[in-house]
């Protein structure tokens, strides 16, 4: 497994980075080779914050998780990600692509923040961009990932309507709902 470590305005003594990548490798026996591990982590009004995300071929899960100390707020990362494989472990081994856990994820994959400008009242704040390939899968398997992502929506392309852009999304209701393109 390949660590990425980011600090966000603090600086943390090497043992926390070692003890994160001990812990983090641990899930190493869920993964193939070539997976890349992003933690993130920050210190805001006395909480410790890490973000934890893990790329592996098509696959992305994410967690962030926050308390008063850094090495537990590391354990409950990766307890929480441990969490969400076991809870879709059938649904993985079901995937409709089989190479869910080859090769990391592409430098394309990774996020990029835009500068922050100087904008007039009247104007639209885009605070954050994303770039990221857009993958052919079925709406099953886009529901997978959004919820592995523990985002709200998630865009893909529709393979079962010949690649067509879609999204899927939580409803309030807890269901899920389906956008498609219809050209």
């Amino acid at each position: 497994m390949k660590f990425i470590i980011t600090e966000k305005k603090v600086k943390l003594p090497e043992k926390v980075h070692a003890y994160a990548e001990k812990k983090v490798s641990k899930l190493d026996r869920f993964f193939k080779n070539d997976t890349e591990a992003t933690i993130v982590l920050s210190v805001e009004k006395d909480r410790n914050n890490v973000e934890l995300t893990i790329r592996s071929g098509g696959t992305i899960i994410r967690v962030a998780e926050s308390t008063s100390d850094m090495f537990a707020t590391i354990d409950t990362a990766v307890a929480s990600v441990e969490r969400q494989i076991r809870k879709n472990k059938t649904r993985l081994e079901k995937r409709l692509r089989e190479n869910a856990f080859e090769p990391g994820a592409d430098a394309d994959e990774v996020s990029t923040f835009a500068p922050e400008a100087d904008l007039q009242e009247d104007t639209f704040r885009v605070a954050r961009t994303k770039h990221f390939p857009i993958k052919p899968m079925a709406v099953e398997e886009a529901v997978l990932q959004m919820n592995l992502v523990g985002h709200t929506f998630f865009a893909f392309r529709n393979e079962d309507a010949g690649g067509a852009f879609a999204v899927v999304y939580r409803r309030n209701d807890g269901d899920y709902g389906l956008i498609e393109d219809n050209d």
